[in-house]
């Protein structure tokens, strides 16, 4: 089955930046052409200079990159695939540190994300808005309430297990709730007195073309930093022995 248009339409920004994978850098720049905005590709890779990567004992993989002046630091939970399938929103969760040494301002818009699910039609979701991304958690928990209203003056026998049903569901939405608005990246303007901000981004996991994990899934996140964008590949769950995943000391 072929995806719809604005799907294949991903598709062509994928394509056009896959073309502008092959030519990685590593500290200086190659652009796509002499007539044409260059459009500069920084790809994570554990062999280049400047990429870091290693393991915590929380079970998260840390990836680090530099490019000139600007630096992203990545963390992703080894069992984010699972930890997705068991929200009532479903989302892929990242955390992000973008640190800055330059001399003049740096923006970092959190919005202009991405998140390509490379296994499902190379399907491209850009970051979720917190705020809006909030408000639709607390329109799904009132529908909730308001339904289970409804069905227990249907059936006054399943009163009890509904409001438990209840119970946890506004509890797990009060949570999330308070995580988006403390912990999510927001936009700001890096410059020497202000050299780095740290926050969470997430993505929708759930779509018509993302029906299901696969055993193992492949990502690309793109954050464009700087006239730059800054790839980071990640395979989940990570297999032993995967030369990506070599822990450092």
């Amino acid at each position: 089955m072929r995806p719809p248009f604005r799907h294949r339409a991903r598709q062509g920004l994928t394509a056009a930046l896959g073309l502008a994978g092959l030519l990685t850098l590593s500290s200086s720049g190659v652009g796509f052409s002499k007539n044409k905005p260059q459009i500069l590709v920084v790809r994570w890779d554990e062999e280049h200079p400047g990429c870091t990567f290693s393991r915590s004992d929380d079970g998260k993989l840390h990836y680090g990159m530099w490019s000139d002046d600007v630096g992203v630091l990545l963390a992703v939970d080894s069992q984010e695939l699972e930890k997705a399938n068991r929200r009532h929103e479903r989302f892929f969760s990242v955390l992000l540190q973008v640190r800055y040494r330059g001399k003049a301002a740096l923006e970092v818009d959190p919005g202009k994300i991405s998140l390509e699910f490379v296994k499902h039609f190379q399907v491209i979701q850009m970051a979720l808005d917190p705020d809006a991304f909030a408000q639709k958690v607390q329109d799904d928990a009132d529908r909730v309430d308001h339904e289970a209203a409804r069905e227990v003056q249907k059936h006054p026998e399943r009163k009890q297990a509904k409001e438990a049903y209840v119970r946890a569901f506004q509890k797990d939405a009060a949570e999330l709730l308070e995580f988006v608005s403390k912990n999510s990246l927001r936009p700001v303007r890096l410059d020497p007195g202000n050299t780095e901000v740290t926050g969470w981004v997430l993505f929708a996991s759930s779509s018509q073309w993302i029906n299901g994990w696969k055993k193992q899934e492949e990502f690309i996140l793109r954050v464009p930093l700087a006239g730059k964008i800054f790839e980071f590949p990640l395979r989940l769950p990570p297999e032993a022995g995967e030369m990506m995943l070599r822990k450092r000391e």
